[in-house]
């Protein structure tokens, strides 16, 4: 065995966990949600797994069963249609459309989970009871008395999406807006929101009291801005997040703008003490003392008929409500009949799934604290940017809320048995034809299900995961749904696929072809040379920082260089031995590439696993071999007995197949 380690090499936990956010249950999988988050984490999990081992690596997710999202969905498809279902029916059938659409895309999870059925949810109930009542007994939560929207002509609470109207954070640019948050993720009291309107009856809704536990951003402040400070000190992090995040740190602020600055002098007597921030800002910036002072002010600058908004700050985050189709909270403190709020609890939801996975039946272990609550083991969270918001800061909270009741003992570092902070990847919009797509928006996103109609996966997988969406938002631009397109001009979709298709084919077409036609599929007894051992060697030291510090679109750069180079060292080669004559260097290169494009395919298994597969099956050595890290620097001589048989490849085999639709455009 030949072996050359880097003298640098990134360490790597005992254990991971990779989440891939919570498809709500209302609707199929659009094609946001694979590009822009499930095959990131499809990649990096599969990554993992053959880099420190599958039985150290668990991969989870599952359909966000609850909510007034689906309750609205439901209400919606029965009254269009003939639909009798219960929403147990209908969310159920949406998950089976996700998961189906998931396999479709070879997105390799160990469990998808649903939170609202079945052991999934027994084990829904029993951890997020558990984290309520260590949050309840820390003293980390409080009840507040909020105002919340009523629509007298339905006698009916309004949640979530039932209500919508404008957002009031200053700067914000979502195009829709909910009862207490934006489509961006911004937080703000109900009352606060601007133009709300019941979709129930079209007419804007009362404000009626209610009573609901609450925990207390504003008291994790310290311990969230060390966080945030260690990420930003050298923790694989994308800093645009980070300060998406710091955001929120600001004090209590409310932005009016400068001709409104008489209305404020006429009032500022009525209004809590503050102090006008300097800048040279459009609008003035009076900074209160606290949220109440500031909700005193808003109050106050409604009734003066003054135009104000407000900033973000870290307010109270509500986790429950008083939704029917809600998981259950229990009963403390004499409130009762509450349900969680759909976003904390779909924060906690990943730790359920986990326990689901790791326990027989309904019976829930605690084998799931081996993966979430030691220092050993690491949480990576794979999010879109408008969650940034609820796992950057409320998930955060809920975690440090269960060390203690004691300030100094909560700690951005948990310690053993202590929930772990999750590592956060978040990527930026995915957006379609330069724009930015949502279903509840006026561009409407394709469905994940209609590009497999032009595509492979391996083909969609590979440009996915070359976009960058870590630095910037970047836009999907498929030709066959582009009506813009040049109708000459190629495919960008097709260019990291054509990579695989042509050049890679191409090599490994090279491997076998050679060695049946040539050396009558004998493998030569030469050795790979020191040349591509040394070279393969800084390739994976490389491409292995580079996965590990979630640069995918770098990684995939660094395999487009490796195969290229590797194509073009067969047919350098292949055309010196042809001018000398010389079967020696013949065999010399025939090894050489067959390393070469072992190493290219170990290296590609996670992007691309469709493809790898077939090329392991050809090389005929064990998956456990082949694809391990392990011996990914294991000549391919030395991997091999010497009665080896590779599999014979046909005539005209792709190993990296196009779509048929591709080839319908060709002929």
């Amino acid at each position: 065995m030949s072996s050359h380690a880097p003298s640098e090499k990134p360490e790597f936990p005992k254990k991971v966990v990779v989440t891939a956010g919570m498809p709500y249950g209302n609707k199929d999988l659009h094609f946001g949600h694979i590009g822009g988050v499930f095959i990131y984490a499809d990649v990096f999990a599969r990554f993992m797994r053959d880099r420190i081992g599958s039985e150290n690596v668990l991969f989870v997710s599952g359909t966000d069963g609850y909510g007034s999202p689906i309750v609205q969905a439901h209400q919606k498809l029965q009254t269009e249609s003939d639909y009798q279902g219960s929403i147990a029916d209908f969310v159920q059938s949406n998950h089976d459309k996700q998961k189906s659409v998931l396999s479709r895309y070879d997105i390799s999870l160990d469990r998808f989970a649903m939170s609202c059925s079945g052991s999934d949810n027994k084990a829904h109930e029993a951890i997020s009871n558990e984290i309520f009542k260590s949050l309840h007994s820390n003293g980390q939560l409080k009840k507040m008395t909020t105002q919340q929207f009523y629509d007298p002509e339905h006698e009916t609470f309004l949640n979530g999406r039932q209500v919508t109207g404008k957002c009031p954070i200053q700067g914000c640019q979502s195009e829709i807006a909910y009862a207490d948050e934006c489509s961006l993720g911004h937080q703000y009291p109900p009352n606060e929101l601007l133009f709300p309107k019941s979709v129930l009856s079209g007419k804007r809704p009362e404000m009626r009291d209610v009573t609901n536990w609450f925990i207390d951003l504003p008291s994790f402040l310290q311990p969230l801005e060390e966080w945030v400070k260690r990420l930003d000190n050298g923790t694989k992090g994308r800093s645009f997040y980070l300060r998406n995040i710091s955001e929120f740190f600001e004090p209590p602020i409310v932005h009016v703008k400068r001709d409104q600055e008489e209305k404020i002098d006429e009032i500022k007597a009525k209004l809590p003490s503050f102090r006008i921030q300097d800048g040279q800002t459009k609008a003035m910036r009076l900074e209160f003392s606290s949220l109440e002072d500031r909700e005193e002010a808003c109050k106050r600058l409604t009734e003066a008929e003054v135009r104000y908004r407000t900033g973000k700050t870290l307010v109270p985050f509500r986790l429950t409500g008083n939704i029917e189709w809600g998981l259950p909270i229990p009963e403390v403190d004499g409130l009762k009949d509450l349900t969680w709020w759909v976003w904390p609890e779909s924060l906690i939801a990943p730790i359920s799934f986990t326990a689901a996975h790791l326990s027989e039946g309904d019976e829930i272990n605690q084998d799931w604290k081996q993966w979430w609550c030691q220092k050993d083991s690491q949480i990576v969270q794979f999010i879109g940017e408008d969650n940034i918001y609820f796992y950057g800061i409320a998930e955060i909270a809920m975690f440090l809320g269960t060390q203690g009741s004691d300030p100094s003992e909560i700690s951005s570092q948990p310690a053993d048995g202590q929930l772990q902070l999750p590592q956060l990847v978040v990527n930026n919009h995915l957006l379609f034809l330069d724009k930015k797509a949502s279903s509840s928006g006026k561009v409407k996103p394709p469905m994940a299900a209609e590009l497999l109609d032009y595509y492979t996966s391996d083909q969609l997988r590979a440009h996915f995961i070359s976009l960058g969406l870590g630095l910037r938002s970047v836009s999907f631009r498929p030709k066959p749904l582009n009506p813009n397109a040049d109708p000459k001009g190629g495919d960008p979709v097709l260019k990291e696929g054509n990579l695989l298709s042509n050049v890679f084919n191409k090599s490994l077409r090279s491997c076998f072809y050679t060695l049946q036609n040539m050396f009558a599929a004998e493998f030569p007894g030469v050795p790979v040379s020191q040349t591509t051992l040394d070279w393969c060697d800084t390739v994976i030291a490389k491409f292995e920082k580079q996965m590990i510090e979630h640069e995918f679109h770098f990684a995939m750069a660094t395999l487009d260089k490796f195969i290229r180079e590797s194509s073009k060292y067969w047919a350098g080669e292949s055309k010196r031995a042809d001018s000398e004559d010389d079967e020696g260097i013949r065999q010399q290169a025939l090894v050489d590439l067959f390393h070469l494009c072992r190493v290219a395919t170990v290296l590609l298994h996670p992007i691309a696993p469709k493809g790898c597969a077939i090329v392991r099956e050809h090389y005929n050595i064990q998956h456990e071999i082949f694809f391990s890290w392990d011996h990914i620097r294991t000549a391919i001589g030395d991997l091999i007995k010497a009665d080896h048989k590779f599999k014979e490849l046909e005539p005209r085999k792709d190993f990296f197949g196009k779509h048929p639709s591709q080839f319908k455009k060709m002929n």
